[in-house]
């Protein structure tokens, strides 16, 4: 079974909106410490934001990482920055001194919750949102 076994198919969505991939609606970076991961979750636009907080829930990432066994998962919900930020213990096999694991600072971590599906109302996409059909943001360097 694949972590998204789950994820709504873009038909699921109400005629009025549209499921896209939350990497369409936000960024986001990591840290670690010891055995746990520290993931944030940025909205591009604030007016994403609640259905950020209303989308991206602790049992919607512990889905996105069952099959790296998490143990408890905090969410912290950070309005003036319109950003989450998840605590993840005991996701990194034991941390970077511990792990064989490739990727032992868990900075990849990230790609999974940006990947998962998050339903919008079509009308934001209309509204200068970043669609598939147009490139994301440029970073800024």
């Amino acid at each position: 079974m694949t972590p998204f076994a789950e994820r709504p198919a873009a038909s699921a969505a109400r005629p009025s909106h549209r499921v896209v991939p939350l990497h369409r609606l936000a960024h986001g970076r990591t840290g670690d410490k010891g055995n746990r991961s520290n993931i944030s979750i940025i909205a591009y636009d604030p007016r994403h934001f609640d259905l950020l907080v209303a989308q991206v829930t602790e049992e919607r990432v512990r889905q996105a990482m069952s099959h790296r066994r998490p143990g408890r998962i905090q969410r912290f919900v950070l309005p003036k920055l319109h950003a989450l930020n998840f605590v993840i213990d005991d996701v990194l096999d034991g941390g970077v001194n511990s792990s064989l694991n490739l990727d032992a600072h868990g900075k990849a971590l990230v790609f999974l919750l940006l990947d998962m599906t998050v339903e919008v109302p079509a009308l934001l996409l209309a509204n200068g949102t970043p669609d598939e059909s147009k490139p994301l943001p440029e970073e800024k360097r």
